[in-house]
């Protein structure tokens, strides 16, 4: 019987998108393959240690659907991806594309090894690629020796860290053919875990026309083509990264992963790459920049454009690169809806710096009033961002209340996140509704935090709160109520680790609180703290981490 993942999907919808050109037939494997028949000798991808063709590509993406065959797997069962930016996850993706498979990606250095298991548990993922010393506590636990014991899995390839990849896959060279492929764009072809205000992860799913309608519209609205060659700074456990696969397969140009040589540094690899769009958050932006400086480089080589997302472009960033020929590309978006809303490349640099832009075709975006979201705001008013269109979500997997609770009653998905629609029609993002922390493009989650906090015998009271950073855009401060005396704030870490949470989600800042803000209803008001913390109120000491085996 074969598997069924159930979606929003939605055939009048659907028939409307095609009709309006924004969803095609084809699916990134056939897109893949398209370029291979036509510039099977042109470069296509490369990594830290391997540079191949796309006619190399496609023989060892037809090996790997052959081994997927052959253990069993059928359309619609899922298979993750742990490891870090190395060409096989992008094998591995478009294997899953040609058999119908969904592929997971989105399993961060971050996780620890029981975070995996409970993640693949979740999806029922059939198989699973496993990259050895990767993890945040990969160093203490044997993530193949965990994951083989999940039931349902049929098989862990394990992967050396060096770029090959080993004996539990196909090879580059391996020849071998699987059936017939899959031809259908509009069923789910890649799951992403994301997090909502409490933690809990929720797995947003896309087939290939949801993803590549976003993309269609930014390679057409951005003019890139066969001689572009993009570069992702963002990893390829992260949606930006696959925003950026979606339009190198369209382009048909080269990808070229962040993994430059041991080192190497970001600037190192753009100069001996030599990208023509790159892809990141502001932070990349800003230590390239630093770099630069130190070193006295003056150009980004053949950088052209530079898509920044995640957080505000800070003004003096976008005017360096504007002086030295590279084009700032602001975007705004989520794993639900990709890179929506996006700057052009002939938009006044004001525009740039302030605003989301006009976005492209495949996503409308309203503005409603935050305390009643069926209620939508005029241009200029602040509020919730919502949207709609060819570009979003097919729903969250095994989640129907979190699908349905994303929606408003006239089917506008709700962002979280405040902004507004100005004068010039352009998208500001304004702040968030989420209790969310991000520090250079990392989702971190207060309640982990604080919960865990609590667990300690000294602590009565715990709350995580964003501070403002120049170079990250925020990092995490805790904020707690002794029962007696302080507990000594190194320990207090040392405790956190040990409870579980993952050293890249620990405070940076620690403050003692004799009592907090709340509101009515007894709740602490973090964003008090915040601003408290902003505003000089509070002075919080920073505190740094160091892991035990650093010790």
């Amino acid at each position: 019987m074969t598997n069924t993942l159930l979606t929003r999907h939605d055939p009048a919808e659907a028939n409307a998108f095609h009709k309006a050109g924004l969803w095609g037939a084809e699916t990134h494997f056939r897109l893949m393959a398209r370029n291979a028949e036509r510039r099977p000798d042109a470069y296509a991808i490369r990594d830290g240690a391997r540079r191949l063709t796309w006619s190399e590509l496609a023989q060892w993406v037809e090996a790997m659907a052959a081994d997927f065959e052959r253990l069993g797997l059928v359309a619609n069962d899922r298979v993750s991806l742990w490891m870090s930016n190395r060409i096989e996850a992008v094998v591995a993706f478009l294997a899953c594309s040609r058999n119908g498979l969904a592929c997971n990606p989105s399993l961060h250095r971050s996780y620890t090894v029981d975070e995996i298991a409970g993640l693949l548990e979740r999806i029922n993922a059939k198989a699973v690629f496993v990259e050895d010393a990767w993890g945040a506590d990969a160093d203490r636990h044997d993530p193949v020796a965990t994951l083989s014991g999940l039931p349902q899995i049929k098989k862990v390839y394990r992967l050396p860290a060096k770029r090959e990849p080993g004996t539990d896959m196909p090879g580059p060279g391996d020849a071998a053919t699987a059936g017939k492929s899959d031809e259908n764009p509009d069923s789910i072809c890649y799951l992403a875990f994301t997090s909502g205000t409490t933690g809990t992860p929720k797995c947003v799913m896309h087939s290939d026309n949801t993803l590549l309608a976003n993309a269609r519209d930014m390679v057409r609205d951005w003019g890139h083509d066969e001689s572009s060659a993009l570069l992702s700074l963002s990893p390829l456990s992260h949606h930006i990264a696959w925003v950026g696969v979606a339009q190198w397969l369209l382009f048909g140009g080269q990808l070229i992963t962040d993994d430059p040589p041991a080192g190497a540094s970001k600037l190192d690899w753009i100069l001996e790459t030599e990208p023509t769009y790159v892809m990141g958050v502001p932070t990349h932006a800003m230590d390239l920049l630093a770099e630069m400086a130190t070193r006295e480089v003056a150009t980004l080589g053949t950088v052209r454009v530079f898509y920044m997302a995640g957080a505000p472009i800070p003004p003096t960033t976008a005017e360096t690169f504007v002086a030295m020929g590279v084009t700032p590309q602001n975007v705004y978006g989520m794993t639900e809806n990709s890179s929506h809303h996006y700057t052009w490349p002939d938009d006044p640099q004001a525009t740039i710096c302030e605003t989301c832009g006009k976005g492209g075709k495949a996503y409308k975006v309203g503005i409603f009033d935050p305390e009643n979201s069926d209620i939508e705001l005029g241009p200029g008013e602040v509020g919730h961002i919502a949207g709609k269109g060819a570009c979003l979500m097919l729903g969250y997997f095994d989640n129907q209340r979190a699908t349905e609770n994303s929606f408003n009653k006239d089917g506008w998905f709700l962002s979280g996140d405040l902004g507004l629609i100005d004068d010039n029609g352009c998208l500001r993002f304004v702040g968030r509704l989420k209790d969310i922390i991000i520090r250079g493009g990392h989702n971190i989650h207060p309640k982990k935090i604080e919960d865990l906090a609590i667990k300690h015998a000294g602590i009565e009271k715990a709350a995580a709160f964003p501070v403002p950073d120049e170079r990250l855009g925020e990092k995490v401060c805790l904020a707690v109520m002794p029962s007696d005396e302080m507990p000594e704030g190194l320990a207090l870490l040392d405790h956190l680790f040990e409870a579980g949470l993952s050293k890249y989600d620990m405070p940076e800042y620690l403050i003692e609180m004799r009592e907090f803000p709340l509101t009515a209803s007894g709740k602490i008001l973090k964003r008090e703290l915040a601003e408290w913390a902003k505003t000089g109120k509070l002075d919080p000491d920073p505190i740094r981490f160091v892991a035990p085996k650093e010790n």
